[in-house]
């Protein structure tokens, strides 16, 4: 009985983590399925704000496109920055190689020549010659053991400086190869320049149109009221579709007030609170002017639940943190993280810009708790870096 107890406590141990592994993956599968209707649901929310600034406003939507068009180019041109660095880096390598080989193939062939030069000058009959000159048999035939390492060491040499040979080609091909990506990268580069700097001449000119479309003050107001609404509608609606999919954290948001650091360095030229054009709206953000290209960090741990262009706000990444927080980062030049990304503090999530129209480059942040803007300044005391 005891043995069969044994037995089957083994058998039921060994079991259970392949019975284990099943649920897990079903759960996995679960999430993913969850996660990706909750980027279609974020997707169809962005579509139908897009739709409901193309029927106020034409212009917009064109800004939104130019400035989606050279993120995306700016992001290949840093791309192809990183590619030509690493085929120069992969050249110089190629370079030393190729010195060195030849160095080898100078000594192998000298080396080789003198033998040959031996060879010539002790004439072609060496084997009769040791023969018919050498009559004890101990001493001929140490000389012809000699005469044989001295003939494999020859080969041996003439096959070194053939590999060398074949060596120094493989190398000068793959030069020849890494020039010719060089050349291409260049090539590509200057051509993404040049649709960069068109599409940036037509943001000029839209921004031109629009600024043009807002004769006087009351129309800014109604244009920023406008904006300012579709923000709280996402805000919103992000927290109706995420309220199922709560964040969880050993260290909550809300324990990090005063802690936090500051997502890019920069200087204050708006603060929370202060008033905006007229009087009539105030600023729910702080807006920090920086220089464009800057790198921008997420300030905690978090979920990345919206990642597009908005109107007002250019380039938006909003971060849900949980227990209702999320952070806000517009204005940016280019997106570097994706809807449904997981972000630890420090994380790179986008670059600093001057989208939505902006005059000038920086970063507007934003705290939210639910739908309800919150004094940044009272949650953060150091600067990017510390």
């Amino acid at each position: 009985m005891k043995l069969l107890s044994v037995v089957l406590l083994f058998v039921l141990t060994a079991a259970a983590p392949a019975g284990a592994q099943a649920p897990e993956g079903e759960l996995a599968k679960i999430k993913e399925q969850e996660l990706e209707e909750v980027r279609e649901r974020i997707s169809e929310l962005k579509q139908s704000m897009d739709d409901s600034a193309a029927t106020r406003d034409r212009l917009t939507v064109e800004l939104q496109d130019a400035e989606v068009s050279i993120a995306e180019k700016r992001i290949r041109l840093k791309e192809l920055e990183r590619e030509r660095q690493y085929s120069t880096q992969q050249k110089a390598k190629l370079d030393q190689q190729l010195a060195a080989r030849e160095a080898e193939l100078d000594e192998e062939s000298l080396e080789l020549a003198n033998q040959v030069r031996a060879a010539y000058m002790s004439g072609s009959q060496e084997k009769i010659k040791l023969l018919l000159n050498q009559r004890d048999p101990a001493t001929l035939g140490r000389l012809m053991a000699y005469y044989g390492y001295f003939n494999d060491y020859r080969a041996g040499n003439i096959e070194a400086v053939t590999s060398a040979i074949r060596e120094l080609a493989r190398l000068r091909s793959q030069v020849a190869a890494e020039e010719a990506r060089i050349a291409d990268l260049a090539k590509a580069r200057y051509a993404e320049l040049t649709r960069l700097n068109a599409v940036q001449e037509e943001r000029q000119q839209l921004l031109v149109r629009l600024r043009k479309k807002i004769v006087d003050e009351s129309r800014e107001v109604e244009r920023l009221a406008a904006q300012e609404e579709d923000l709280s509608r996402l805000i919103a609606e992000l927290t109706s579709i995420l309220s199922d999919y709560p964040i969880s954290s050993e260290q909550p948001f809300s324990e990090y007030k005063g802690r936090l650091t500051w997502p890019v360095a920069g200087t204050l030229v708006h603060d929370f609170g202060q008033p905006r054009v007229g009087g009539r709206l105030k600023w729910n953000g702080v807006v920090l002017v920086a220089p464009r290209g800057r790198e921008v960090r997420s300030v905690y741990h978090g979920r990345v639940v919206f990642a597009d262009w908005l109107a007002g706000m250019g380039l938006l990444v909003i971060v849900d943190h949980g227990e209702s927080f999320m952070t806000l980062y517009g204005y940016n030049e280019t997106i570097l993280k994706n809807t449904g990304d997981w972000v630890a503090p420090g994380d790179v999530i986008a670059t600093v810009g001057d989208s939505g129209g902006q005059s000038q480059a920086g970063l507007y942040f934003e705290l939210r708790r639910g739908t309800q803007p919150v004094n940044p300044q009272r949650w953060f005391t150091r600067r990017p870096g510390q």
